[in-house]
């Protein structure tokens, strides 16, 4: 289930369409130690929550199948991968354009997030690029040129901290 159908405590939001069983707090401890570490092994799991291995593999195979656990992935130092410059772009749209608006804005090289907010623009994205050319070019040169966008605007990001 996609997470804007969730609430945060696992619950399914009206408009779902599916009912999910409700986490308890041992699902939240799973949930909690693999985002620390999605490497993290069945055993070591099990261990930390302090169920069995078989209990582990149950909850993990129905978070996985109620679609609160989505993938895994690795996290990475942008500065190391050479994408210095970041920042957020507020996007304001024409009127029911978000769903064509939100999927050209997906495609993006740089494009890291894509958010539909509520405030005095529409949306907001994060944008990872090279240099301050790079990020000129895909704010001014792609995004402003996706059909529905009427204006943007940006702020670069000086420093950022992984909570």
């Amino acid at each position: 289930m996609p997470r804007s159908q969730t609430s945060s405590h696992g619950a399914p939001r009206a408009g779902s369409g599916r009912q999910v069983a409700a986490l308890d707090d041992t699902d939240r401890q799973i949930v909690a130690l693999l985002r620390a570490d999605g490497r993290l092994s069945v055993r070591a799991l099990a261990e930390q929550v302090h169920i069995s291995r078989a209990s582990a593999y149950t909850r993990l195979e129905r978070l996985h199948r109620d679609g609160v656990i989505t993938g895994y992935a690795a996290q990475v130092d942008p500065d190391r991968l050479g994408l210095a410059t970041a920042a957020y772009v507020s996007v304001s749209i024409q009127q029911g354009s978000w769903r064509e608006v939100r999927d050209a804005l997906s495609e993006l090289p740089g494009v890291e997030r894509v958010a539909l907010v509520g405030a005095e623009f529409d949306m907001l994205v994060q944008v990872r690029a090279h240099d301050n050319h790079e990020l000129r070019e895909v704010v001014l040169g792609q995004i402003q040129a996706i059909p529905g966008v009427r204006g943007t605007r940006t702020w670069l990001i000086f420093e950022e901290w992984v909570t």
